[in-house]
């Protein structure tokens, strides 16, 4: 269901309900009661809200599998941006990526 999937990610989130709230532009009252079932056919554009928050979209949220762990979290949406915004080219990511698995590995 949306509302438990919504209410998982914002508890691995570490977010209150107030702050998700805050965060997108939604009425606390809305967003608890489409985790409580009580709401369970939100607009597009509620979930479009919701979902940017946690750096995924409204069709991740409806998925009908329970698996919402693979949502990137917000910190390392951050930190990949900042990697674009210098410059960093992907191949060389990539590199840095391999080469802590080979350092990790020994």
């Amino acid at each position: 269901m949306i509302g438990e999937r919504i209410k998982k990610l914002r508890l691995q989130h570490g977010m209150s309900l107030t702050e998700l709230a805050e965060r997108a532009g939604v009425a606390k009252s809305y967003i608890s009661s489409i985790e409580r079932q009580l709401q369970t056919n939100p607009s597009i554009q509620v979930l479009d809200k919701i979902s940017e928050v946690f750096n995924t979209t409204a069709e991740n949220l409806l998925k009908e599998d329970d698996d919402v762990t693979n949502v990137i979290d917000s910190e390392w949406m951050t930190i990949l941006q900042e990697a674009i915004d210098s410059g960093i080219p992907k191949e060389e990511l990539k590199k840095f990526i391999e080469f802590n698995k080979f350092k990790q590995g020994k």
